[in-house]
């Protein structure tokens, strides 16, 4: 029973796979389940012993993402002692890697796609998603009250460096000359440098 689940866990995983790739290359609408199945390799009555249709597979595409996203940083949230400039690092570094992780296959699904998920569907994908909202404005509050950042529009602070990350998976490619670390000690020093003004980097 255990390698039977094993494996059904490694199939589905794969037909997720799948998806996502082609959610990204012909957008999710343009893809049916018959081309998810012969991408996976198997019937498309097979598909339907994992995902009862579509939808579900756009869900558990994007619901996957944002656990991934989320629960790495997930402490944080409660974390009022460590300093809130390291909080933010690595908030920007453990967002980019997950982004970048699936810059080939999900896209931007979570822009376009939402509407085509049901209420329910859809409030648990919002839900995470102002979960990781509410992560990033406290840490960016805690930067605040400990002097490391003007008094600033919180809400706005964090759209702006959820945006920067997200879009990196658009143009992004090691070939282009730098890594993801390297890219996420940009990030940070740009964004930390953006919340400070016109005053000096918060660290070197």
């Amino acid at each position: 029973m255990k390698r039977n689940g094993v494996k059904s866990g490694f199939q589905k995983a794969e037909m997720l796979k799948a998806a996502r790739r082609l959610f990204w290359e012909k957008g999710y609408n343009a893809t049916s389940m018959r081309e998810i199945a012969i991408a996976y390799g198997c019937r498309a009555a097979n598909i339907y012993n994992f995902f009862s249709d579509k939808e579900e597979i756009l869900f558990e595409v994007l619901r996957e993402e944002m656990e991934q996203i989320i629960h790495p940083i997930k402490h944080l949230e409660e974390d009022d002692g460590s300093s809130p400039i390291e909080q933010l690092r690595f908030v920007i570094e453990s967002h980019l890697k997950v982004t970048l992780s699936y810059r080939r296959s999900s896209g931007l699904l979570f822009d376009v796609a939402l509407d085509s998920l049901s209420p329910d569907k859809r409030k648990m994908i919002i839900d995470f998603r102002d979960t990781y909202d509410r992560i990033i404005r406290k840490v960016i509050h805690r930067g605040i009250d400990t002097g490391y950042f003007p008094k600033l529009d919180v809400r706005l602070a964090g759209f702006m460096i959820a945006s920067m990350i997200t879009r990196t998976r658009i143009w992004f490619h090691p070939k282009k000359g730098v890594s993801v670390s390297e890219l996420a000690e940009f990030m940070s020093q740009f964004a930390f440098n953006g919340l400070r003004g016109q005053g000096p980097a918060v660290f070197k």
